[in-house]
Protein backbone atom coordinates (compact mmCIF):
# COMPACT_ATOMS: atom_id res chain seq x y z
CA UNK A 1 0.00 0.00 0.00
CA UNK A 2 1.47 3.35 -0.98
CA UNK A 3 -0.42 5.37 1.62
CA UNK A 4 -1.06 4.22 5.16
CA UNK A 5 -2.37 7.36 6.89
CA UNK A 6 -4.88 10.05 5.95
CA UNK A 7 -5.10 13.33 7.88
CA UNK A 8 -8.38 15.17 7.44
CA UNK A 9 -8.97 18.78 8.37
CA UNK A 10 -12.34 19.43 10.02
CA UNK A 11 -14.09 22.73 9.33
CA UNK A 12 -14.89 23.50 5.69
CA UNK A 13 -13.36 20.15 4.69
CA UNK A 14 -15.61 17.43 6.12
CA UNK A 15 -18.67 19.52 5.33
CA UNK A 16 -19.48 21.88 2.48
CA UNK A 17 -17.79 25.25 2.66
CA UNK A 18 -20.32 28.03 2.69
CA UNK A 19 -22.90 26.38 4.94
CA UNK A 20 -22.45 29.24 7.42
CA UNK A 21 -20.74 27.42 10.27
CA UNK A 22 -17.22 28.69 9.76
CA UNK A 23 -18.50 32.21 9.26
CA UNK A 24 -20.40 31.92 12.54
CA UNK A 25 -17.21 30.73 14.27
CA UNK A 26 -15.31 33.71 12.87
CA UNK A 27 -18.01 36.03 14.18
CA UNK A 28 -17.67 34.46 17.63
CA UNK A 29 -13.91 35.06 17.47
CA UNK A 30 -14.52 38.73 16.79
CA UNK A 31 -17.10 38.94 19.57
CA UNK A 32 -14.63 37.40 22.00
CA UNK A 33 -12.02 39.99 21.16
CA UNK A 34 -14.54 42.79 21.69
CA UNK A 35 -16.43 41.48 24.72
CA UNK A 36 -13.79 39.55 26.67
CA UNK A 37 -10.64 41.50 25.82
CA UNK A 38 -12.18 44.91 25.27
CA UNK A 39 -10.68 45.65 21.86
CA UNK A 40 -12.35 48.31 19.68
CA UNK A 41 -14.65 46.67 17.14
CA UNK A 42 -13.04 48.56 14.26
CA UNK A 43 -9.60 47.11 15.12
CA UNK A 44 -10.69 43.48 15.30
CA UNK A 45 -10.74 42.54 11.57
CA UNK A 46 -7.22 43.87 11.05
CA UNK A 47 -5.89 42.14 14.17
CA UNK A 48 -7.49 38.83 13.30
CA UNK A 49 -6.02 38.91 9.79
CA UNK A 50 -2.61 39.82 11.18
CA UNK A 51 -2.68 37.08 13.81
CA UNK A 52 -3.81 34.47 11.29
CA UNK A 53 -1.01 35.39 8.89
CA UNK A 54 1.70 35.60 11.56
CA UNK A 55 0.71 32.82 13.96
CA UNK A 56 -1.60 30.50 12.00
CA UNK A 57 -4.64 31.03 14.24
CA UNK A 58 -6.32 33.92 16.04
CA UNK A 59 -5.90 32.03 19.31
CA UNK A 60 -2.12 31.91 19.01
CA UNK A 61 -2.01 35.66 18.47
CA UNK A 62 -4.28 36.31 21.44
CA UNK A 63 -2.20 34.01 23.62
CA UNK A 64 0.97 35.87 22.66
CA UNK A 65 -0.39 39.40 23.05
CA UNK A 66 -3.19 39.14 25.65
CA UNK A 67 -2.47 35.89 27.53
CA UNK A 68 -6.03 34.72 26.96
CA UNK A 69 -7.21 31.51 28.60
CA UNK A 70 -7.36 28.94 25.81
CA UNK A 71 -10.20 26.95 27.40
CA UNK A 72 -12.33 30.07 27.78
CA UNK A 73 -11.63 31.16 24.21
CA UNK A 74 -12.32 27.76 22.61
CA UNK A 75 -15.53 27.27 24.59
CA UNK A 76 -16.74 30.74 23.59
CA UNK A 77 -16.01 30.61 19.87
CA UNK A 78 -17.51 27.12 19.44
CA UNK A 79 -20.65 27.80 21.46
CA UNK A 80 -22.97 27.44 18.48
CA UNK A 81 -26.09 25.37 17.64
CA UNK A 82 -24.42 22.97 15.20
CA UNK A 83 -27.76 21.44 14.19
CA UNK A 84 -28.48 24.65 12.29
CA UNK A 85 -25.51 24.01 10.02
CA UNK A 86 -24.81 20.28 9.90
CA UNK A 87 -26.71 17.09 9.14
CA UNK A 88 -25.77 13.43 8.75
CA UNK A 89 -23.56 12.68 5.74
CA UNK A 90 -24.25 9.04 4.78
CA UNK A 91 -22.48 9.24 1.40
CA UNK A 92 -19.33 10.59 2.97
CA UNK A 93 -19.57 7.95 5.68
CA UNK A 94 -19.61 5.20 3.04
CA UNK A 95 -16.67 6.74 1.21
CA UNK A 96 -14.57 7.11 4.35
CA UNK A 97 -15.23 3.55 5.41
CA UNK A 98 -14.20 2.30 1.97
CA UNK A 99 -10.72 3.77 2.34
CA UNK A 100 -8.12 1.19 3.45
CA UNK A 101 -5.89 3.65 5.32
CA UNK A 102 -5.98 4.74 8.95
CA UNK A 103 -7.85 8.04 9.14
CA UNK A 104 -7.38 10.87 11.62
CA UNK A 105 -8.92 14.29 12.14
CA UNK A 106 -6.14 16.89 12.30
CA UNK A 107 -7.53 20.29 13.26
CA UNK A 108 -6.46 23.64 14.68
CA UNK A 109 -9.71 23.56 16.68
CA UNK A 110 -10.16 21.62 19.91
CA UNK A 111 -11.35 18.04 20.32
CA UNK A 112 -14.63 19.11 21.92
CA UNK A 113 -15.68 21.06 18.85
CA UNK A 114 -14.39 18.36 16.51
CA UNK A 115 -16.30 15.67 18.39
CA UNK A 116 -19.55 17.64 18.21
CA UNK A 117 -19.11 18.23 14.47
CA UNK A 118 -18.40 14.53 13.85
CA UNK A 119 -21.44 13.58 15.93
CA UNK A 120 -23.75 15.81 13.86
CA UNK A 121 -22.31 14.40 10.64
CA UNK A 122 -22.52 10.85 12.09
CA UNK A 123 -18.87 10.24 11.18
CA UNK A 124 -17.23 9.84 14.58
CA UNK A 125 -16.46 6.14 14.20
CA UNK A 126 -14.90 6.67 10.76
CA UNK A 127 -11.67 7.96 12.35
CA UNK A 128 -8.98 6.56 14.61
CA UNK A 129 -9.12 9.73 16.67
CA UNK A 130 -8.80 13.50 16.79
CA UNK A 131 -5.46 15.30 16.75
CA UNK A 132 -6.41 18.75 18.02
CA UNK A 133 -4.69 21.93 19.07
CA UNK A 134 -4.21 20.67 22.63
CA UNK A 135 -2.76 17.34 21.52
CA UNK A 136 -0.03 19.16 19.60
CA UNK A 137 0.63 21.52 22.53
CA UNK A 138 -0.99 24.55 20.90
CA UNK A 139 1.18 24.47 17.83
CA UNK A 140 -0.94 24.83 14.72
CA UNK A 141 -0.91 24.17 11.02
CA UNK A 142 1.06 25.26 9.01
CA UNK A 143 3.93 25.19 11.54
CA UNK A 144 6.33 22.29 10.85
CA UNK A 145 6.24 21.24 14.52
CA UNK A 146 2.46 20.79 14.25
CA UNK A 147 2.86 18.14 11.53
CA UNK A 148 5.73 16.47 13.35
CA UNK A 149 3.65 16.12 16.50
CA UNK A 150 0.60 15.01 14.55
CA UNK A 151 2.53 12.23 12.80
CA UNK A 152 3.94 11.09 16.12
CA UNK A 153 0.41 10.82 17.51
CA UNK A 154 -0.77 9.03 14.36
CA UNK A 155 1.68 6.18 14.86
CA UNK A 156 4.83 7.67 13.31
CA UNK A 157 4.20 6.89 9.64
CA UNK A 158 6.72 8.19 7.13
CA UNK A 159 5.54 11.50 5.66
CA UNK A 160 5.63 9.98 2.18
CA UNK A 161 3.01 7.45 3.34
CA UNK A 162 0.60 10.19 4.43
CA UNK A 163 -2.03 12.30 2.71
CA UNK A 164 -3.33 15.61 4.10
CA UNK A 165 -6.79 16.78 3.03
CA UNK A 166 -7.56 20.40 3.85
CA UNK A 167 -9.35 23.47 2.50
CA UNK A 168 -6.39 25.75 3.31
CA UNK A 169 -3.55 26.25 0.83
CA UNK A 170 -1.37 27.50 3.65
CA UNK A 171 -1.92 24.37 5.71
CA UNK A 172 -1.28 22.15 2.71
CA UNK A 173 1.88 24.08 1.91
CA UNK A 174 3.26 23.17 5.32
CA UNK A 175 2.36 19.53 4.78
CA UNK A 176 3.90 19.44 1.30
CA UNK A 177 7.20 20.78 2.64
CA UNK A 178 7.36 17.63 4.76
CA UNK A 179 6.73 15.44 1.68
CA UNK A 180 3.15 14.67 2.70
CA UNK A 181 0.85 14.28 -0.32
CA UNK A 182 -1.69 17.09 -0.39
CA UNK A 183 -5.32 17.33 -1.46
CA UNK A 184 -7.02 20.72 -1.60
CA UNK A 185 -10.73 20.38 -0.80
CA UNK A 186 -13.08 23.03 -2.20
CA UNK A 187 -12.12 26.09 -4.26
CA UNK A 188 -14.26 24.53 -7.06
CA UNK A 189 -11.68 21.80 -7.51
CA UNK A 190 -9.57 23.96 -9.81
CA UNK A 191 -6.00 22.62 -10.21
CA UNK A 192 -3.40 24.50 -8.21
CA UNK A 193 0.38 24.23 -8.55
CA UNK A 194 0.91 24.39 -4.78
CA UNK A 195 -0.83 21.06 -4.11
CA UNK A 196 -0.80 17.54 -5.52
CA UNK A 197 -4.55 17.11 -6.06
CA UNK A 198 -7.71 19.19 -5.87
CA UNK A 199 -11.32 18.13 -5.38
CA UNK A 200 -14.48 20.24 -5.15
CA UNK A 201 -15.76 17.91 -2.43
CA UNK A 202 -14.50 14.85 -0.58
CA UNK A 203 -17.04 12.78 -2.48
CA UNK A 204 -14.96 13.45 -5.61
CA UNK A 205 -11.91 11.65 -4.20
CA UNK A 206 -12.43 8.35 -6.09
CA UNK A 207 -12.22 10.15 -9.43
CA UNK A 208 -9.41 12.53 -8.48
CA UNK A 209 -7.18 10.25 -6.39
CA UNK A 210 -8.08 6.63 -7.25
CA UNK A 211 -4.72 5.41 -5.95
CA UNK A 212 -6.04 5.85 -2.42
CA UNK A 213 -7.96 2.61 -2.98
CA UNK A 214 -4.98 0.70 -4.35
CA UNK A 215 -3.69 -1.88 -1.89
Amino acid sequence: MRYTTLLFDLDDTLYESGNGLWEAIRQRMSQYMIERIGLPAEDVPVLRAMYFKKYGTTLRGLQRHYQVDSDDYLAYVHDLPLELYLKPAPQLRSLLNSLPQRRWIFTNADAGHAGRVLSKLELADCFEGIIDVRAIQFACKPEPIAYQRALALAGKPRPSQCVMLDDSLSNLGGARQMEITTVLVGKNGAPHPAVDYTVPNLLDLPQAVPELWVI
